[in-house]
């Protein structure tokens, strides 16, 4: 008898959990061939304000661990990517990557885990500072992460891309709302599956899958999101900033074109710098 395959159900990763949307609705996912793959659920703006909840719930035990203990996290999800490296790749060959390209965006991925890893506990020293003061006080300048920070991801690359955002962001104790590639969300399905069985504690990041024009707009309003760092075309730069003046959130806007994610450029500390805050004390000398 012939045996049919068993086909995997994509799901988002929420709150540490695997989720479908709430409205039920799917996007049919097809191959670079033009066959069915999979349907994806399609989420909605009720599917993001849930995912910023989790990320909120997240968020103090996520900034209260060690530095070092986030770096260990991350080295720690560098090793599982490694190990899936050409699972990875076959996903990106599927819908149209050439097989060099897709292992040089999984090697650059675990590659860009790895390095922010390394900065979990150097950060703090580059960018905080003992500050000289004209009176008998010692000054201190030291970083605090944000919050809940939106992020949303290019459709190419889209896995590298997808790191290269959420990876900065939660090395100094943020939370993450992701929003995967539209074009290509499977290599964000299986990081989902990834992140779940990593020792990242569940709503640290969230995955969402879905249209981009339905839910940039509360991306830019929801209150609760501190910041957004997006890939986006100059109509979706201007309808995020909008929404982000009106909510009082930071955001990180580069176009599609204006990054080359393969660069040594596209990874520093000050990606880390964009999205923490700066809290300076005062402190009597000899108290």
């Amino acid at each position: 008898m012939t045996r049919l395959p068993i086909t995997k159900t994509p799901k988002v990763y929420v709150g540490g959990a695997f989720i479908r949307s709430e409205s039920a609705r799917t996007l049919a996912l097809a191959d670079a061939g033009g066959a069915f793959f999979a349907h994806v659920p399609q989420c909605s703006r009720k599917d993001l304000r849930n995912a910023v909840e989790a990320a909120a719930k997240a968020g103090p035990g996520w900034a209260k661990r060690t530095a070092y203990n986030r770096g260990q996290i991350l080295y720690r999800l560098g090793e599982m990517l490694e190990a899936r490296s050409a699972e990875l790749a076959e996903a990106l060959v599927k819908f149209g990557a050439r097989k060099a390209v897709a292992a040089r965006e999984v090697a650059a991925s675990i590659d860009r885990l790895i390095y922010y890893a390394g900065w979990a506990d150097k950060y703090e020293q580059v960018l905080g500072s003992v500050n000289p003061v004209a009176s008998p006080h010692f000054n201190f300048t030291v970083t605090e992460p944000m919050g809940v920070i939106g992020a949303i991801a290019p459709d190419e690359p889209p896995l590298l891309g997808l790191i290269s955002l959420v990876a900065p962001v939660i090395v100094s104790g943020n939370t993450v709302v992701a929003l995967a590639s539209e074009r290509h969300p499977y290599p964000a399905v299986l990081l989902g599956e990834m992140l779940a069985t990593s020792d990242l504690p569940g709503g640290v990041v969230n995955l969402l899958t879905g249209v981009r024009k339905e839910l940039l707009p509360t991306f830019g309003t929801h209150t609760h999101l501190r910041g957004v760092a997006a890939v986006v075309t100059p109509e979706e730069r201007r309808q995020l900033e909008l929404g982000a003046a009106e909510s009082v959130k930071r955001t990180h806007l580069t176009g599609p074109d204006e990054t080359d994610w393969f660069a040594d450029a596209a990874q520093g500390v000050y990606a880390i710098r964009d999205f923490v805050e700066f809290k300076t004390t005062w402190h009597p000398v000899g108290s």
